[in-house]
């Protein structure tokens, strides 16, 4: 199985642009980015120069940009056959697994009162204890590598750094940190790190009100966004994750966070900046990097839409993932007190073990590149650009 990734690994590769490591030290104190500049929309870009332009997002695939690339008879012969069988098979076993999994928690909370922070706007049950906690978290661990497999990740092959602990729990001699920092690749990155650790994440205030969904994300502890709010003595996300943050690192049976710092997802072969929120805890983290060898159809939800995805992900018999987990990262004392520091020496690490391009762009750029695919480069609305 090894040899068989290894080749995938090379085929991948081939299709990428060629990669230059960046061997230059990590970031001094005193080198501090320029500000992020705004993205302009260039008419009359040919295809060729915006890809050269938003690498970060095109896709490489048999299926070309959008998922939506000519296929020849042989590959649509192909296809056909699993569009009929295959992806009706796995909508309802994912189904299945998702409704269970409901069903469990709905047990699990029935006349418990959700834990809230800053009134009603953050709630979740990840600080239930006991058996209720220990069911919550073995079957939700359970189910989300079972979905994996419904999905076609039959295998994990997964690399741990040289001080990184086999337990993936918190335990006696397990070296702590207070969050899970991982490139941001495709949906499943999700699934993949539920089944690994079960992590809380940041999510949109709306996904807490999702039928089945909602209960499932505040039993994960998930944090919720509420940009709309307006309240001077709310502390906000930012102050919600940095509190979860040091708790987990502080508490062994506080729930863990996961951040994706870079914002957005890419098509798995560079590393955005990264924003500071993770890093403001000043507490160590945990680096993870995840890759999907493939050889049709990429997992990399970078320019495509998502109900196509999931279609041409699940008509697949067989995906792969590639995880590498670094060992712990302690801040110095120069990079708790400067968060970019701590945030870009992570990111250039992160960049190095996983043979990853970084890249100067980011979520303003992905949706100019978006706009202009869909024929539309004059949108105001893609050059909104959102804060750390």
């Amino acid at each position: 199985m090894e040899s068989e990734l290894k080749v995938l690994t090379r085929q991948s590769t081939s299709q990428r642009p060629e990669l230059e490591r960046d061997d230059r030290p990590l970031l001094k104190p005193d080198s501090a980015p320029d500000a992020p500049q705004k993205p302009v929309p260039e008419p009359g870009q040919s295809i060729e120069e915006m890809e050269s332009k938003y690498a970060a997002y095109v896709r490489r695939d048999v299926y070309g940009t959008m998922g939506r690339g000519r296929l020849s008879w042989a590959e649509r012969l192909w296809l056909v056959p699993r569009l009929v069988i295959l992806v009706p098979i796995r909508v309802v076993a994912g189904m299945t697994i998702l409704v269970s999994y409901y069903v469990i928690c709905r047990v699990c909370t029935v006349f418990r009162a959700p834990n809230r922070e800053d009134g009603e706007e953050q709630e979740d049950y990840a600080h239930l204890r006991g058996w209720r906690r220990a069911v919550i978290l073995r079957t939700g661990r359970f189910l989300s590598r079972a979905a994996l497999f419904v999905f076609g990740f039959y295998w994990i092959s997964e690399t741990r750094g040289e001080n990184e602990n086999e337990s993936s729990d918190h335990s006696e001699g397990f070296e702590r940190y207070g969050a899970i920092i991982s490139n941001h690749v495709s949906y499943i990155d999700i699934l993949y790190h539920m089944s690994s650790s079960f992590p809380s994440f940041v999510a949109k205030r709306s996904v807490s009100k999702l039928p089945l969904v909602g209960l499932i994300s505040k039993c994960l502890g998930c944090v919720f966004v509420q940009r709309e709010l307006k309240s001077s003595d709310f502390k906000g996300v930012s102050g919600v994750v940095t509190d979860r943050i040091r708790e987990a690192y502080q508490d062994e049976f506080a729930p863990r966070m996961i951040i994706f710092p870079e914002g957005t997802t890419t098509n798995g072969d560079y590393l955005l900046p990264f924003k500071t929120g993770a890093f403001l805890a000043k507490a160590p983290v945990q680096p993870v990097i995840l890759r999907y060898p493939y050889r049709r159809f990429s997992p990399a939800w970078d320019s495509i839409s998502g109900a196509r995805h999931v279609i041409l992900l699940l008509s697949q018999f067989v995906n792969y993932i590639e995880v590498k987990r670094l060992p712990v990262y302690h801040p110095s004392e120069q990079e708790m007190e400067d968060p970019k520091l701590y945030a870009a020496n992570v990111r250039k690490l992160m960049a190095q073990e996983g043979n990853l391009i970084l890249s100067d762009i980011g979520l303003p750029e992905k949706r100019v590149y978006h706009a202009a695919l869909n024929g539309n480069i004059s949108m105001p609305s893609v050059l909104h650009q959102k804060g750390d």
